[in-house]
């Protein structure tokens, strides 16, 4: 799944970190810093592992399927196994690196993603591959938000902003190139080398990270909700494999269904849990109390699941059937982030005027007819087919991200404001990790059966679309 749409998500994720003056910052101990384009560089780096591989594996799954002899049920977990962990886990890394430091547990989840990079590389098989990738989701689970809390702890006022803004622009720019990136080193040396990538990557943040950011003071009477995480990531698992394998060849039969139910009961039991720690909750019910925050919620999921299906298997289909170069493949996708990170502060500001409700219904709907002209992709010229679907999917993600990120900032207490954008942008991961678990049947066809499966992948995209459309009109505010 592409990271360049999940920027406004994590765009709110900085803004309310950069809102918290950690707690020993008075007028004597400023949260300034003595060298703040190292700390600026070094978040980039950190969160930047996360972002390009969020988006680099989807080009090289031809090649790892070939590799490894891996069918499609296979290559949607090489893709799930990295937004399991990151979905379920996100909150927790927040308030880990409340309780034990943000530099302590940034530094934890680089190392975790560096060695899980390594394991990825050199995986000889694909279930080691598919360990690997959820081990680095556990390490951008952990080093996401902690990334960007630290722009908050170490900047104030003007200064904060334009660090927030630097790493905005950054993350666009990574997800644009992330694709790109990932089809040129398929194509020139191999697809392991998307993940060795990450290891000077990795390296250097850890070093700038222990030498250059403060160790904060840690919050004493921080808990971590491990029952509830463990539950969310256990019962999400359960709901995603169960999924994947109903609608692989082998159909539903009583393991999937199986697994199915004990996913569902599971998440019930989650929302218990939850209901139980209260104010120690990962996340406290009390947030869906607003009309707002559920329907947005509701919306973002729909929408960036229809998004992330279509960007996982677009690629594929332009590989496989119209023989693209996993080069070619990923810069078919640069309209997409490039437009997004061009047109977003321009709907930040209008929807300012005009209010969240109007740009989020307009924007998938925008959405749905870009998924509706992609059903032509297929045979035809990039220039005819592929770029139109594009732009059109591009303008109204443009229209939608901005005012999402605001909407949900402005659909809960100020106090919420961190746990409300982080649930966010875990629910945009989580839209995209179950539409990749329905797509197992469309990662295994072949010739005339995968286009005629990626039609009605699209298809199902844009209905998707439209319904998220009509979640924002109904429930979000004017």
């Amino acid at each position: 799944m592409s990271a360049a749409p999940h920027q406004g998500c994590d765009r709110a994720i900085a803004a309310a970190a950069a809102a918290n003056v950690p707690a020993g910052a008075t007028a004597s101990t400023p949260a300034g810093t003595d060298h703040p384009r190292i700390v600026l560089a070094t978040t980039i780096l950190a969160s930047s592992l996360a972002f390009i591989d969020g988006s680099v594996v989807n080009v090289g799954l031809p090649a790892i399927g070939r590799s490894l002899n891996a069918d499609g049920g296979v290559l949607s977990w090489i893709i799930n196994g990295y937004l399991l962990p990151l979905s379920a886990l996100l909150l927790l890394g927040g308030a880990a690196g409340d309780r034990f430091g943000r530099r302590r547990i940034l530094v934890l989840g680089v190392s975790l993603f560096a060695l899980a990079s390594a394991l990825c590389a050199l995986a000889p098989s694909a279930g080691l591959l598919v360990a690997g990738r959820i081990a680095q989701g556990v390490g951008a689970a952990l080093l996401m938000p902690n990334s960007l809390a630290i722009l908050g702890t170490h900047f104030e006022g003007e200064a904060r902003g334009r660090a927030i803004g630097i790493w905005a622009a950054v993350g666009a720019a990574a997800g644009a190139i992330g694709p790109l990136l990932g089809g040129w080193l398929v194509d020139v040396t191999g697809w392991r080398s998307i993940f060795f990538i990450n290891l000077p990557l990795a390296a250097a943040a850890i070093f700038l990270a222990l030498r250059y950011l403060r160790d904060e003071q840690q919050a004493a009477g921080a808990t971590l909700d491990i029952s509830g995480a463990a539950t969310a990531s256990i019962g999400l698992g359960a709901l995603t494999w169960g999924l994947t394998v109903a609608t692989s060849g082998a159909g539903l039969h009583w393991e999937s269904g199986l697994a199915i139910a004990a996913g569902i009961v599971l998440m019930l039991l989650f929302l218990r849990i939850e209901q139980r720690a209260g104010d120690n909750a990962m996340l406290p019910l009390s947030l869906f109390r607003s009309h707002s925050f559920s329907g947005l919620n509701l919306m973002t999921f729909l929408l960036y699941g229809a998004l992330g299906a279509l960007l996982l298997v677009l690629p594929f289909v332009l590989i496989e059937y119209d023989h693209y170069s996993a080069s070619a493949a990923g810069a078919a996708l640069l309209p997409l982030p490039v437009v997004i990170a061009l047109a977003s502060s321009t709907m930040g500001r209008l929807a300012g005027k005009l209010g969240p409700r109007l740009p989020l219904t307009a924007g998938p709907v925008i959405v749905a007819a870009g998924f509706m002209l992609s059903m032509r992709i297929g045979g035809g010229s990039y220039w005819t087919t592929t770029l139109p679907a594009m732009l059109v999917i591009a303008i109204g993600m443009a229209v939608a991200v901005a005012p999402l990120t605001t909407a949900v900032l402005s659909s809960v207490d100020a106090g919420h404001s961190g746990v409300a954008s982080g649930f966010n942008s875990a629910v945009a991961r989580a839209g995209g990790l179950f539409t990749t678990a329905l797509l197992a049947s469309v990662l295994s066809a072949q010739g005339a059966a995968l286009l005629d499966a990626f039609h009605v992948a699209a298809l199902a995209c844009a209905v998707t679309a439209l319904a998220s459309a009509a979640c924002a009109w109904r429930w979000i505010d004017a």
